[in-house]
C-alpha cells in the first residue's frame, strides 16, 4: 500500500513510522526545508499523562472570565470577525458541561498512557535520544484550596490508570531542590508518575532520519496544492515545491497530519473540520546555575505555566491565545515567560540569551484529537491535538497506521469511523 502523508511534525513524522513498519511504502510532503520546523519545534517538552483534563471544563469559563482584559491572560481571546473562531467558541462552550468534560477526559486519559507505553517500546527498540527525562512531572499548587482538592484529581487519575503521588512543601522540595526558593508559596504538589519529558524538535529529526533509513521518503518544501478526486475516491495530490515546480503523487491512502491547516487543505472537498489554531508562546535559555534549574518538568497551575530542563536549557511555555493564524510575536505575552522564570529561579538561566517562539497549536473544541477515516474514501486524519501533541503522538500514530492497514487500534478512543 502506498501511503502519502501530509505533515512532517509529530503527527506526521510517528505516522510514517508506524506504516512503514506495518509494511505500507510511505512519502511524505512538508512544506517546510526540514522537519518539525513549525508547532513541533519549541513546544513545552513534555509528555503530560497526568493532565488528560481538556481546557473546556466545567471550570473554564468562569476562568476565562475572571482573566478577560488581562494582556498575560494564560487564555486569551481575541474576538475576530470569524465564523470559524464563532463556531468553535460556542462549541467549545458545550464541550465544558460535565458529561462532555468527563467523556472526553476519559479518552485523552486512554490515548495518553497507550502513547507513552507505544513511546518507551519505540525509544528501546531505536535508542533514539531527545533529551528525555523519565522523573515526571511535578504539578504545583500555590493555594490551600486547590491542594485540599488533590486528594480528588489524584483518586479520579488513578481510575484512569494514570499513576501519581500527593506531595506536601517539604516532599516537594526534597525531590527537586530547586524549588526551595518556592517554599513559602507552595501549598502542595502532585507527583504524575507516568509522566516524561523531552525534546520534541530532536525527537522528530531524529525519528524522520530513522523512518527514511526504513524507506520513508520525505518531500521538503512542498506544499499540496489540491488533491484528485475520481469518483468520490482520492487518487492522489497534487504539489508544487518553492520554486514552483508542480507535479502529481498518487496514493492508496492520504493521512493528513498538518496541523491547524487540516482545515483548509480539506476544504475544497467539501470537508469542514472542527480545528482552530491556538496561538502559544515559549522561551528557551541557557541554564547559568545547574543547581539553581529544576531537573524535574514542572506545571505551575496557577499561571498554566510548564518547564521542562532540555539538556542545558530550559524551556519555559504556556499560555493559549485565540486570534486566527496570526502568527506575530507579542512581546507581553513573551515576557510574561521570563517574568515567571526569573521570579521563581532567579540566576538559574542566562536571560541574556533567551530565544522567543510562538506556535499554532491545532485544537478541537473538546481537545480530542481527530483521528480515523477522513469521510472521503482513501482520506485518513490524524490531527487537532491541541496542546497535547507530543503527549498523544506515538499513541495516535501508531492507531492511525493500525486504522489504514485495517487493524483495530488497541486505546478505548472514539476513533472516527467511515462514512
Amino acid at each position: 500500500m502506498e501511503v502519502l502523508v501530509i505533515g512532517a511534525g509529530l503527527a506526521g513524522i510517528t505516522s510514517a513510522w508506524y506504516l512503514a513498519q506495518a509494511g505500507c511504502k510511505v512519502t511524505v510532503i512538508e512544506r517546510q526545508p526540514g522537519p518539525a520546523l513549525e508547532t513541533s519545534f519549541a513546544n513545552g517538552g513534555q509528555i503530560s499523562v497526568s493532565h488528560p483534563e481538556p481546557w473546556s471544563n466545567p471550570s473554564a469559563p468562569g476562568t476565562i472570565l475572571r482573566w478577560l482584559g488581562r494582556e498575560d491572560a494564560p487564555l486569551l481571546f481575541r474576538l475576530r470577525a470569524d465564523a470559524a473562531q464563532w463556531r468553535w467558541g460556542l462549541s467549545f462552550l458545550r464541550e465544558c458541561l460535565p458529561r462532555r468534560a468527563a467523556r472526553n477526559t476519559a479518552a485523552i486519559a486512554s490515548l495518553a498512557v497507550y502513547s507513552r507505553r507505544e513511546l518507551r517500546a519505540l525509544r528501546a527498540q531505536t535508542g533514539l535520544r531527545y533529551e528525555a527525562r523519565d522523573a515526571g512531572i511535578l504539578h504545583l499548587f500555590e493555594k490551600s484550596s486547590e491542594a485540599a482538592d488533590l486528594p480528588r484529581r489524584l483518586h479520579e487519575l488513578e481510575a484512569l490508570g494514570i499513576h501519581g503521588r500527593i506531595l506536601g512543601r517539604d516532599e516537594a522540595i526534597a525531590l527537586e531542590p530547586a524549588l526551595a526558593p518556592l517554599g513559602h508559596r507552595l501549598a502542595g504538589a502532585l507527583h504524575g508518575l507516568d509522566d516524561e519529558s523531552g525534546n520534541a524538535h530532536l525527537f522528530c529529526r531524529g525519528l524522520a532520519t530513522l523512518a527514511a533509513d526504513a524507506g520513508v521518503r520525505f518531500v521538503f518544501g512542498t506544499r499540496v496544492s489540491s488533491f484528485d478526486l475520481i469518483h468520490g475516491r482520492l487518487a492522489g495530490a497534487r504539489i508544487v515545491d518553492n520554486a514552483d515546480r508542480r507535479g502529481v503523487i498518487g496514493a492508496d491512502a492520504i493521512v493528513l497530519t498538518a496541523g491547524s491547516y487540516s482545515p483548509g487543505l480539506v476544504r475544497p472537498l467539501g470537508l469542514r473540520l472542527p480545528i482552530y489554531p491556538v496561538k502559544g508562546y515559549s522561551i528557551t535559555v541557557p541554564v547559568l546555575d545547574p543547581e539553581r534549574a529544576p531537573k524535574i518538568s514542572l506545571t505551575d497551575e496557577s499561571r498554566r505555566v510548564v518547564c521542562s530542563r532540555l539538556g542545558q536549557h530550559l524551556r519555559v511555555a504556556g499560555t493559549a491565545e485565540l486570534n486566527g493564524f496570526d502568527l506575530s510575536p507579542n512581546p507581553g505575552r513573551s515576557a510574561a515567560l521570563v517574568r515567571w522564570l526569573e521570579e521563581r529561579f532567579p540566576g538559574a538561566a542566562d536571560l541574556s540569551q533567551v530565544e522567543h517562539w510562538c506556535g499554532l497549536r491545532p485544537a478541537t473544541p473538546s481537545n480530542v484529537p481527530l483521528i480515523g477515516p477522513g469521510g472521503i474514501d482513501r482520506l485518513y486524519l490524524n490531527t487537532g491535538h491541541g496542546t497535547l501533541g507530543w503527549t498523544l503522538a506515538c499513541g495516535a500514530g501508531r492507531a492511525i497506521a493500525d486504522i489504514v492497514t485495517g487493524r483495530q487500534p488497541e486505546p478505548v478512543f472514539p476513533f472516527l469511523k467511515a462514512r
